[in-house]
């Protein structure tokens, strides 16, 4: 059975300090004339079938954005696996509210400008021709965890790794599960790049606008 894009919600993941960064809301960085954060939903938008911002703190900072504000569940910043299990417990509620309901979810980190614009397509394909019950993403030999495909079924056990085991990392995670993994090449670039650090920020926007 076919997995419908209007039955997947785009979880964009903004939850992070951005020490690295120097604090602050990394998203709303700017880069080629619009923030972060403006890029991700731009890129993303077509390829779902609604979006979430998973973001901690007070949510009225990004209502310019018209997008629903989730924050992680768990508290003291847990890592990306807290921004997913926001996600999923978001598109739980989303059952009878709208029509289609939201079964699966996909995660996006904010600070990768370039992500591919065919990535939803691509990772539920691969995921249905596997077998799978997971997809992510990986370019270069290196998998990127945080761009998957989650099925809304996955939250119990989930909160459960999180809270109860306190698994942090992604990889361990998925690592008990049938992962499809969706291979983009890294030329021109790598579409994965992401920037942590002002220099990173300058340099993805001497690469993007070249």
């Amino acid at each position: 059975m076919t997995i419908a894009s209007e039955r997947i919600a785009g979880v964009l993941l903004a939850g992070g300090q951005a020490r690295r960064m120097g604090g602050g809301d990394k998203c709303l960085r700017t880069l080629g004339g619009e923030t972060l954060l403006a890029r991700a939903i731009r890129r993303l938008s077509g390829q779902v079938g609604r979006m979430v911002l998973n973001a901690n703190g007070d949510p009225a900072r990004f209502a310019d954005y018209g997008l629903p504000v989730v924050a992680d569940p768990v508290e003291g910043f847990a890592g990306p696996l807290a921004g997913v299990l926001a996600g999923l417990d978001w598109a739980a509620a989303q059952d009878g509210i709208e029509q289609p309901g939201v079964e699966w979810i996909v995660t996006v980190p904010t600070d990768a400008p370039a992500f591919p614009e065919d990535l939803v397509p691509r990772l539920a394909g691969t995921l249905e021709a596997e077998g799978a019950e997971i997809a992510c993403a990986s370019s270069g030999g290196r998998h990127h965890p945080v761009f998957g495909l989650w099925p809304v079924s996955l939250r119990g056990a989930l909160r459960e790794a999180l809270i109860g085991r306190d698994v942090r990392k992604v990889d361990v995670f998925t690592a008990d599960y049938r992962l499809a993994v969706v291979d983009w090449p890294v030329e021109p670039l790598d579409p994965f790049l992401n920037v942590n650090r002002p220099d990173e920020l300058e340099a993805a926007e001497r690469l993007l606008a070249g």
